[in-house]
């Protein structure tokens, strides 16, 4: 990958640099070569102008002295050539240059000049600038300068080497920029690669049994940093992800493996139960609670690990139609269901006004269990005198059921713990084991649902769920 964004950079850098070198070098190319053509242009109008006095006056020698002065001035070529193309005052020019005869016969003819060639610095050493003498209607004769451009490729020469040593300084620069942003855009790839390699090195390998998902560098590919990166990160993603399954699994295998001890042991407690004699019985009755708490938390801790295993319940349902459901007509059973537990801790229960049918893609029984939780919390925590109450509510796409109440509530710094595993709201009264809502969020999760937990004001709870409806059936 760095080589190829080296590369990149440096054909950027080039063009950039190229973009900017190459109309400069011909701008200035260009002025220099217009600033020559202008200069001697004005010194052969000058010349035509005194061969026309010359030619008027008759006498031809102060055109002569002109001429030869700017011959050993510059040393450049002059040439006069009268009506009939004879030459009038020659100054180093040959007559019999080809060059110099369609010259002189393109000014006699008062054709208009050609465009000068931009000169380079490995150009022709001279230029021919031609005028005719007289007017337009009138020529008498013709003037051709034979202008040397030694000064003018060489200044152009020295502007072209500066502009040459800018580009390659500059190009140098890029180089020096692109080596940089390369090692400080792809060091931290590699850290982080060497770091994901480190960390997928200490994970356990993954079972036998496990078929690896297709990889995000088979997919996609890309340079051999990032394929290398996607190696690791998927590596690490299988690892974890089996490592949770494993740990779920564990966890519902001695859950399950330890309900038959304790169940066991329930027996043998209730079978010595009529030999303990009075003064150990408040000792042996806490005992059996004690075990009855313990056999609710394996159980809690089975439905966790289900809940967090989805293929667990596709194992489970039986046919496509039990994994729908009408909220209004679970939250109307789990109504009769919860009356009497409420009316005996003093509470009241009441359910919203709702739409006539609401369906969601969950079964029954799952929706069930997931109302059971918050309405188990308010019967037992909300305190007398509270009223919870059940709603249902659509949008499109979703059911929402909620189930709030004005009881005691709890701390605002625990709400958001609440949905944590084992954790229990400081002023809950003794019993209980902190999985119910994690239990809930998770069968809620499992079925692209979420649920939310939020105080009331002034005081009380409200336990939101809200999953997809279904699809008409």
């Amino acid at each position: 990958m760095r080589r190829r964004l080296l590369v990149a950079l440096t054909v950027f850098a080039a063009i950039a640099v190229l973009a900017f070198a190459v109309p400069l070098s011909l701008t200035i190319a260009t002025s220099r070569t217009q600033q020559l053509v202008l200069a001697r242009s004005g010194d052969a109008d000058r010349f035509a102008n005194l061969a026309d006095d010359a030619v008027t006056a008759g006498d031809s020698r102060a055109l002569a002295d002109e001429v030869s002065r700017y011959h050993e001035l510059y040393g450049e070529n002059v040439l006069v050539v009268d009506a009939r193309g004879t030459p009038a005052v020659n100054a180093g020019a040959d007559v019999t240059d080809p060059g110099v005869v369609a010259a002189v016969a393109a000014a006699r003819r008062n054709q208009r000049p050609h465009a000068v060639d931009k000169l380079t610095p490995w150009g022709a050493p001279t230029m021919l600038v031609a005028r005719p003498v007289g007017t337009g209607v009138q020529v008498n004769g013709a003037v051709v300068i034979e202008a040397s451009t030694a000064r003018a490729r060489a200044d152009i020469g020295r502007a072209w080497v500066v502009i040459v040593v800018g580009g390659v300084v500059a190009m140098t620069l890029f180089m020096l920029l692109a080596v940089t942003l390369s090692r400080w855009v792809l060091r931290p790839l590699a850290a982080l690669s060497h770091a994901v390699e480190e960390l997928t090195a200490a994970l356990p390998k993954p079972r036998a049994d496990t078929v690896a998902p297709v990889s995000i560098a088979g997919r996609h590919g890309g340079p051999p940093e990032m394929r290398a990166l996607a190696g690791s990160f998927d590596a690490m993603a299988f690892a974890v992800a089996d490592s949770a399954d494993a740990q779920r699994q564990l966890v519902a295998d001695t859950a399950h493996a330890m309900r038959n001890p304790l169940a066991a042991l329930t027996i043998r407690l209730d079978s010595l139960e009529p030999a303990i004699p009075e003064s150990a019985a408040s000792t042996f009755r806490g005992a059996g609670a004690e075990v009855d708490r313990l056999t609710a938390l394996l159980d809690g801790l089975l439905s966790l690990a289900v809940a967090e295993t989805p293929a667990a319940f596709d194992a489970v349902r039986s046919a496509a139609d039990d994994r729908y459901c009408d909220a209004v007509q679970v939250v109307a059973d789990r109504f009769d269901a919860w009356c009497s537990a409420f009316a005996a801790a003093d509470q009241e229960l009441r359910v919203a006004p709702s739409p006539a049918h609401a369906d969601v893609a969950v079964a029954a029984d799952v929706l069930a269990q997931i109302l059971d939780v918050p309405l188990s919390n308010s019967s037992r925590y909300a305190g007398r005198g509270a009223h919870t109450e059940l709603a249902v509510a659509t949008e499109p796409g979703w059911v929402a059921v909620t189930v709030r109440d004005d009881g005691a509530g709890v701390r605002p710094g625990e709400i958001d713990k609440l949905t944590t595993r084992f954790f229990r709201g400081s002023s809950a009264p003794a019993g209980g084991s902190g999985l119910g809502l994690p239990i809930a969020a998770a069968l809620t999760q499992a079925r692209g649902g979420t649920l939310t937990v939020e105080a009331i004001h002034p005081h009380g709870l409200a336990i939101g769920v809200r999953l997809p409806a279904a699809v008409d059936r």
